[in-house]
C-alpha cells in the first residue's frame, strides 16, 4: 500500500468519522440546550473547515497532486494527534491543509 493510499484510508476510515461523531455530539448538546453557545458555533465552524481541508487532501490524492513525502508527514501528524486525542486539529497547521 502506498503512503497516499494509507493516508486516504486513515482520513476516510478514522479522521472523518471522528469529526462526524464530534459534530453529532455538539448538535445533540445544542438540541438539549435549545441554544447554540458561541463556543459550540465556533467549534462547528472549525470542524467543518477542517473536514473541507481533509476533502481537499483526498482530492489531491485522487488527482495525484500529492507526493509520498507529504503523505508520510500528514500520516505522522494524524497518528501523533490521535495518540493525544486532539480532536480539534489533528496536529495539522493551516499551511499543511492548503
Amino acid at each position: 500500500m502506498s503512503k497516499a493510499e494509507r493516508l486516504e484510508e486513515l482520513i476516510t476510515k478514522s479522521v472523518i468519522p471522528d469529526l462526524n461523531e464530534r459534530l453529532d455530539e455538539i448538535y445533540e448538546e445544542i438540541a438539549d440546550n435549545k441554544e447554540a453557545t458561541a463556543d459550540a458555533k465556533e467549534e462547528i465552524e472549525e470542524l467543518q473547515e477542517f473536514k473541507a481541508d481533509l476533502q481537499d487532501i483526498l482530492d489531491d490524492i485522487q488527482s495525484g497532486d500529492i507526493d509520498e513525502e507529504e503523505c508520510e508527514e500528514l500520516i505522522g501528524d494524524i497518528l501523533e494527534a490521535q495518540k493525544g486525542n486532539d480532536e480539534e486539529d489533528f496536529g495539522f497547521t493551516e499551511q499543511e491543509c492548503d
